[in-house]
């Protein structure tokens, strides 16, 4: 495999980890969500499909760190801004009413059930791509 080059500063030093974490939400996302809404979708389909909702958003945002290009960029920034909005809506949401989310999504209560790394990593994304920005 290539060493990253000065042309994909995404995808270099500390970015790496920031995609491969990435990597790690969209599979787990993507695996719970699908499990959910095959199993038992009419016991909280609103947080299922929020999670799938979420899965996808990790899934473009990390191909789109990863590739690095001027537009997977744009996508990139338009994917954690999307991602950053929902984790702050749902957290919300799932504070304020709780009943409407009879199961957690992947962002309920700002992602707690995941050590809040919903909610810190499209800050952090935001910020390497600024950080990596030509």
């Amino acid at each position: 495999m290539a060493e990253p080059t000065t042309d994909n500063p995404t995808r270099s030093g500390p970015g790496r980890l920031l995609i491969a974490v990435y990597a790690v939400f969209a599979l787990a996302a993507c695996a719970r969500s699908g499990s959910q809404i095959a199993t038992h979708f009419d016991r909280a389909p609103l947080a299922y499909l929020l999670s799938a909702f979420a899965a996808a958003v990790y899934v473009v945002a990390t191909a789109c760190l990863a590739a690095g290009t001027r537009t997977s960029r744009r996508i990139a920034v338009a994917s954690c801004v999307v991602e950053l909005l929902g984790v702050l809506a749902v957290g919300t949401s799932s504070l304020v009413v709780p009943s409407a989310f009879p199961d957690a999504t992947v962002w309920s209560a700002f992602g707690m059930g995941y050590g809040f790394i919903p909610v810190a990593l499209p800050v952090l994304g935001l910020l390497w791509i600024r950080r990596t920005a030509r």
